[in-house]
């Protein structure tokens, strides 16, 4: 049986972890890029991580590379190209930058791998998922990016420490942009089939969710010298493994919504099914009018990062 091939662009620390989490849930064959001016330091990584196959107990082909040519022909392929945030750096202030990469090497994924799922990691999240598909022109169900799952863990690992639990029994749902307009579903947030309503005092509950919206930029500031990469790089691998192995798994994702939720044509975080080729179905839910607001609220300023990074484009 043929292994899935999987490419990773940008190797540094989010890309080259996602390849060890793909590697270590033996996930398929992987390709790690970074551009030519970072020399073999792609081959370095790959080669270290090949060499920790023997110890752990994982058997993949793992290749380093400055060449597209190596990709060709993949499965999947994860964008986590970009520069990382700094301490006092938004999101939104890596906008021009990374739009002008992503452009980049959407364009070459287009060539070598038309028949991939792109997974969209580098930040602004929304506004550089919008720009995969518009470069690569790719069906909407193949261009997908990682937030949700990665807010979602933020949010039920708080809960968890709030609450004194298993994180094995913390289900948490959340919608909207990946970022400060975050919109946490409490209707579908619970602890053993207990709704988190029940268990946390609203004020508190409260603050978890900003503690969870600004969950990057408290790791950012800790860290002083870049941003998060284990949990970005273990949500990105789950999102990995529900495509190659088709498990269909209903999780939050960056999604293209056209009439869903009455978006009009952006990505935007929603719970979806993915699976083999990418989004299988992208799930409606019935939710409050509250959490409609918040969620329209979010949209806007979706809008409004890929207004400006359009103008900034040219």
């Amino acid at each position: 049986m043929r292994r899935s091939k999987i490419s990773i662009i940008g190797a540094g620390n989010v890309g080259a972890t996602t390849a060890h989490w793909c590697a270590a849930s033996e996930l398929g064959d992987i390709v790690l890029l970074d551009i030519p001016q970072t020399g073999d330091m792609p081959k370095g990584k790959a080669l270290d991580l090949l060499e920790a196959g023997p110890i752990m107990k994982y058997d993949a082909s793992i290749l380093g590379t400055n060449s597209y040519a190596d990709t060709e022909g993949s499965d999947v392929v994860v964008i986590t190209a970009g520069i990382p945030r700094k301490p006092g750096m938004s999101r939104d202030d890596l906008l021009s930058t990374n739009a002008k990469i992503i452009s980049s090497v959407a364009a070459e994924v287009a060539k070598t791998s038309p028949d991939a799922v792109v997974i969209v990691v580098s930040n602004p999240l929304d506004a550089m998922a919008q720009r995969a598909l518009e470069i690569t022109g790719f069906p909407r169900e193949r261009v997908v990016g990682q937030a949700g799952v990665l807010d979602t863990a933020r949010f039920s690992a708080f809960i968890a420490m709030e609450l004194g639990v298993s994180i094995e029994d913390v289900s948490t749902m959340l919608l909207g942009g990946h970022g400060d307009t975050m919109v946490p579903l409490m209707s579908c947030s619970s602890v053993s089939g207990i709704p988190i309503s029940q268990l946390i005092p609203e004020k508190r509950l409260a603050e978890l969710v900003q503690r969870t919206r600004d969950g990057g930029a408290e790791i950012v500031s800790l860290l002083k010298t870049g941003s998060a990469w284990f949990a970005p790089s273990a949500a990105t691998a789950a999102m990995v493994e529900a495509i190659v192995r088709d498990k269909r798994r209903l999780i939050p994702c960056a999604a293209y919504c056209e009439k869903e939720y009455g978006v009009g044509g952006y990505f935007v975080g929603v719970p979806v099914v993915l699976g083999d080729g990418g989004i299988r179905k992208i799930v409606e839910l019935n939710i409050s009018s509250e959490e409609k607001q918040m969620f329209e609220a979010s949209v806007a300023a979706v809008k409004k990062l890929v207004a400006k990074m359009h103008e900034l484009l040219g």
